[in-house]
């Protein structure tokens, strides 16, 4: 069954050099686990609250894997951790796999 992670940006970038590493290398990961990306970084103004109060994440990446095995397997890559760190220091994101139901 598919599994999706799913990312949710909650904060400006601090600075933009760190993409030049990080999404190749990233996009290669995700290849080699057998995911493809669904959804991908969209601007902020292609997102619009339906209900609720919360505001809308600054952006949204969604990554379909085969399975949630794939999808874990790629987040617990050794090689993802330093981009991964790397991320984690440039902005804050929610991160979370899910499955349909």
């Amino acid at each position: 069954m598919a599994a999706y992670i799913i990312g949710l940006r909650r904060s400006e970038l601090r600075g933009t050099a760190w993409l030049e590493n990080y999404l190749p290398k990233t996009a290669a990961l995700i290849a080699k686990h057998g995911g493809k990306v669904v959804i991908g970084g969209n601007a902020p103004q292609a997102l619009m609250a339906l209900e609720g109060a919360a505001s809308p994440p600054l952006a949204v990446v969604i990554v379909e894997f085969p399975s949630r095995a794939h999808a874990r397997a790629f987040y617990t890559d050794p090689v993802y951790a330093p981009l991964q760190q790397l991320r984690q220091a440039s902005i804050a994101m929610e991160v979370f796999v899910v499955e349909p139901v």
